[in-house]
């Protein structure tokens, strides 16, 4: 049997995920055979992965380079905006539609992630598959579609919130009351929960950036 080509989607899949776990940085530039030659793939669907991310302004130009986009303050403050509103609905649907076996989940990776908190990465990572999680447990697809769309956009930030000294934890713990919401079955509160969650974690990178500015002067 003849092996199955690589597609715009798995191309577009790997291209995403080096950006997302920094391997790309915002400024970086993409060349396309240097991608096919990483990934294995030949440079048709890498031009068109390119095309894509470009399209969802994930990628930027740079004379007729592509680069890596990044975010300004003010791009940077609308995303959270949006995103605040986005997943503070996910957690009051989850809160309402969750199986018991998906509530179960979120408590377990809540569990399994404080061992986390002075690994900024892994939490990092951590904390990505937790809030995918929640997504999912909204049993909303086109909300799904949406939250995925922002998350990508997050990627676009150079350094994590959870960086932060002691961010690790209080995140953590506004997690376990994210998730006891959702156990008792309390939209209003996983709504709230989520919202403040977002909130202090825009905070926190607008202290990182304003710090950054201060060094760097």
């Amino acid at each position: 049997m003849a092996l199955q080509k690589p597609s715009q989607t798995d191309a577009y899949s790997m291209i995403l995920e080096a950006i997302d776990l920094g391997v790309y940085r915002p400024g970086d530039r993409l060349v396309e055979s240097e991608l096919a030659e990483r990934f294995g793939v030949s440079r048709t669907p890498i031009r068109e992965a390119l095309q894509r991310l470009e399209t969802q302004s994930l990628l930027a130009r740079d004379g007729r380079s592509l680069i890596v986009a990044s975010l300004d303050h003010n791009q940077m403050a609308e995303l959270y905006v949006v995103r605040r509103e986005l997943e503070g609905l996910a957690a009051r649907l989850a809160a309402q539609h969750a199986t018991s076996e998906e509530v179960r989940i979120l408590r377990d990776m809540v569990e399994e992630d404080n061992a986390l908190t002075h690994n900024p990465a892994a939490l990092s990572r951590a904390n990505r598959r937790f809030h995918k999680q929640i997504h999912l447990a909204s049993h909303n697809r086109y909300l799904v579609q949406q939250l995925d769309l922002v998350h990508r956009t997050m990627a676009l930030m150079a350094t994590t919130s959870l960086a932060a000294q002691g961010r690790g934890e209080i995140a953590q713990a506004e997690h376990d009351r994210i998730v006891r919401a959702i156990e008792e079955r309390d939209a209003d509160g996983a709504d709230e929960a989520l919202r403040e969650h977002i909130s202090v974690a825009f905070m926190t990178r607008l202290k990182q950036d304003a710090t950054q500015r201060q060094d760097e002067s």
